[in-house]
This record gives C-alpha cells, sequence and structure tokens, in this order.
C-alpha cells in the first residue's frame, strides 16, 4: 500500500522559501557578540552550571577565555570533557540545563548564552581543521564500537586517544546516528554531523564500517572473537505502536522517519507534506516533526499530548518555539482510532484527566481531527538485543561504568537504563565507559 495520501505532496513551497525557513535556529554569534555575552558571566567559583552539566564541562573557565580572546582555548576546555561540544551546542536543551541553573537566570530571569557562546569557541578551533587531540601510542588492543551515534562516537575517541585501535559498524549509510537522522534540520544546517564526524576520527586510530548491522552482518560473538572489547551505543531502533485501529492505514508512520527524510533530502521542496498534519507525543521528536511539517507547508499542524502540558519531554521553550512557528499543541488527549478508508482521514481522541496516583482516565468525551498525515511520536524501543545482555525496563543494563552483565561488553547512550534521549548525555555514557574500557585493556580493573 502506498504509504501517501492524496493531500501528501511535495512542494508545497519554493525552494528559496525553504531556505530561509530552514535557516539556522540560533545564528553564530560574531566577535563583538561573543565578548559582550560572555562579559555577562560572574565567572561563579562554584558554578551551578557545570554541575548541571551532563559533561561536566569548565564552563566559567571557558567563558572567561572567549572573554579574554582566547576562543581555541575556549573550545580545547569543552572538548575535554565533552568531543561532541561542537552538536551539543546546537541541539542541546541549555534551557533545562546549564541555562536553567546560571546566577542570571536566577537573578534576571535571562541567563548567559552558554549554548552559543560554546558553539562560537567550537566553530572556531573546529574551522582550522586541526584536532585539538594527539594518540598516544598504539597499545595494540582494538575495540569494536556498535553504533556511531554520540555515545558510539565519543566511546570511540577517548579509545583512540589512549591509543587503541578502534572499528565502529554502523548499519545506516551514513555515521552520526540521531545527530545525522533524528534531529530538525533547522537545528544543524550545512552538513554539521557529517563534518563533526569526519573532524573528530582526525585523531586517527579509529575505522568506521557502515551498512553493517548488529545480529543482521555480525553477531556479538563473532565482534569478541576478534576484538578485545565491545560497546554497544546503536540507539533504539523499534518504534513503539498506538495499539489503535486503523494503525495501519496510509499516511500513517513514525516521526523520526519523516525526521530523517527531510535530513537526508537534496531539495526540501521534494519532500512530501500533508495539508492536515497531526502529531501524537510529547517529546523533542514530536516537536522537531511537528515544526517541520509547518515549514513544509502544511496548513496545520497539530501535536496532540495524553497529559498535561507540565508532563511534556520537551521542554517550556520547546512548546513555546513550536506555537511560533504555528503549530496547535493539544494536552490531555489520548488517540482511540484512526479513521479512514485506505488512507488516514480523520483521528478520533478522547480527553483524559491525570488522578492522584499517576494514573490516566479517560473521561468518555471524545472529538475528531482531519489529517492527512500522522506521525507516531510515543518513544522508540530497543531492537536485536544480543544473547548475555540483561535489560532493565527494555533497555540494557549497565553499572556505573557502562558495563553490561556480559563479559568484556559495555553499552551506553539511548540503549541503556534508564537513557535521557539526549545528545549530551549519551556522551557521557561513551566517555565514561571509555575509561572503563581502557582501564580494562591495560589490566587495571
Amino acid at each position: 500500500m502506498n504509504r501517501w495520501t492524496p493531500g501528501i505532496v511535495p512542494g508545497r513551497l519554493s525552494s528559496d522559501e525553504l531556505a530561509a525557513k530552514f535557516s539556522d535556529l540560533h545564528p553564530p554569534l560574531d566577535d563583538h557578540e561573543a565578548f559582550v555575552a560572555a562579559g555577562r558571566c560572574y565567572f561563579c567559583h562554584d558554578a551551578p552550571c557545570t554541575a548541571a552539566c551532563p559533561t561536566e564541562i569548565d564552563i566559567p573557565m571557558f567563558i572567561r577565555e572567549i572573554f579574554s580572546g582566547r576562543p581555541e582555548a575556549a573550545a580545547r576546555t569543552i572538548f575535554a570533557q565533552n568531543v561532541m561540544g561542537g552538536m551539543c551546542a546546537r541541539v542541546c536543551p541549555t534551557e533545562t540545563l546549564c541555562e536553567e541553573a546560571c546566577v542570571r537566570q536566577e537573578a534576571e530571569g535571562k541567563p548567559v548564552e552558554i549554548g552559543r557562546l560554546q558553539r562560537y569557541a567550537t566553530d572556531r578551533l573546529m574551522g582550522r581543521g586541526a584536532h585539538p587531540f594527539t594518540r598516544a601510542e598504539p597499545t595494540g588492543r582494538k575495540v569494536a564500537v556498535v553504533g556511531s551515534g554520540p555515545a558510539g562516537l565519543a566511546c570511540a575517541h577517548r579509545l583512540a586517544m589512549a591509543g587503541h585501535d578502534v572499528v565502529i559498524f554502523e548499519a545506516r549509510e551514513k555515521p552520526g546516528g540521531l545527530n545525522e537522522y533524528g534531529i530538525a534540520a533547522y537545528k544543524t544546517t550545512d552538513g554539521f554531523a557529517q563534518a563533526e564526524v569526519d573532524w573528530l576520527v582526525g585523531i586517527g586510530g579509529i575505522e568506521i564500517r557502515t551498512g553493517t548491522a548488529l545480529g543482521r552482518d555480525i553477531t556479538l560473538d563473532e565482534l569478541l572473537d576478534m576484538f578485545d572489547a565491545v560497546f554497544l551505543g546503536m540507539g533504539l531502533a523499534g518504534v513503539n505502536a498506538l495499539g489503535i485501529p486503523g494503525e495501519d492505514l496510509a499516511g500513517v508512520e513514525p516521526a523520526i522517519d519523516f525526521i530523517a527524510r527531510i535530513r537526508q533530502a537534496k531539495d526540501l521542496a521534494e519532500v512530501p507534506v500533508g495539508r492536515n498534519v497531526v502529531v501524537i507525543g510529547g517529546g523533542m521528536t514530536a516537536i522537531d516533526a511537528a515544526v517541520q511539517a509547518k515549514l513544509l507547508g502544511a496548513e496545520h499542524s497539530t501535536i496532540v499530548y495524553r497529559r498535561g502540558p507540565g508532563r511534556m519531554g520537551a521542554s517550556e521553550y520547546e512548546r513555546e518555539l513550536a506555537a511560533a512557528r504555528g503549530v496547535t499543541i493539544v494536552t490531555n488527549a489520548r488517540p482511540v482510532r484512526i479513521l479512514g478508508q485506505d488512507a488516514v482521514e480523520e483521528v478520533e481522541f478522547e480527553y483524559t484527566v491525570e488522578t492522584g496516583d499517576g494514573r490516566l482516565e479517560g473521561t468518555g468525551e471524545t472529538f475528531r481531527l482531519p489529517a492527512d498525515q500522522l506521525f507516531k511520536a510515543i518513544g522508540q524501543k530497543l531492537e536485536g538485543v544480543p544473547g548475555g545482555i540483561e535489560l532493565e525496563n527494555g533497555k540494557i543494563r549497565v553499572d556505573a561504568a557502562g558495563r553490561t552483565t556480559r563479559e568484556r561488553v559495555w553499552a551506553g547512550g539511548d540503549c541503556v537504563a534508564p537513557g535521557e534521549d539526549l545528545t549530551v548525555s549519551a556522551t557521557a555514557q561513551g566517555r565514561d565507559a571509555a575509561a572503563s574500557i581502557h582501564s580494562f585493556l591495560m589490566g587495571e580493573g
């Protein structure tokens, strides 16, 4: 069955219009703007912003280095803790992490622009092409990394820096994982995800084999036979089902597939979009899908979430961004059925209430929304877990160092429990697992 409905067509807007709409969400700071922004920092000794950063970047230090005219030194301070600092500066929800903890936010309601300052510094150093780290003498040890998303890349970089040889196995045709396929195009423009991968592997000792999936093309046992250790960072490939009638109709698909299609399009005018788009979910994926549908020319783009706005995974900033782009957000409503002959035409929802113990109950009152395109954004799930790997709440169980229940196998990123679905958290987990793997390989633990 054709996945498109008659209302889903490409070219609702011209290529030039789309280029303008999908331009950089936060344009880079120039030298003067960066100096002024850095000057607002109090350079706190006991910095709450650093404590709020999952990778524990010394934020006052790098901002002071920018303020003193040394942006490349600032970038080294950032990369020492977070080698994916360039992407994190673009996509991290800084408004709920470092910037929310900023003393300026507490005092004035306007934090230091930490994310934009981080981008200013990292772009400056990466623009030179030189890698800020040197590789240690080869150890003769080999590590396999499954998945080239933030966790896998961060792990591979740290291991290569320590002198180990790393081979990354990536199921898709391009490396980058979530950064390449799962983030709104207006958040990471000009092919930055691939440029970052190329820059990162410039340290040497890292080989990337694309089109090679664990379970399909190679097994964990084979990897353990060929390598001294294995890191699993394959993310979440499965998509949760709505479990309601009509889910198999044309025009219904995972939101993550729509986002990936936009990211890989050579011309955005070639990406089909409906007139009436409905997105079910409340996280960042739902926001990214709904906003981009509207930017592509959808007349109506509506997010429907089953609980209240305060329970949405997307931050208040992202919700406000969606509203500013013309997206309607409906809360306290859950889908009950999808209506249509061969393709989706309407979606029926039931209003909900949350009980005192957090359970969700339907009120019996329903309403319908017209839809020729429906995106599911209710979370993803782990698929194809190798034997001997114990799970916890449907994800890989690991200890504080990232070790799984199978010997010589570590894991990190979205595939592990509990997982936070954040680039910066995945990067921290990959980095920390690399330290544990290195200790093991060198006979230290």
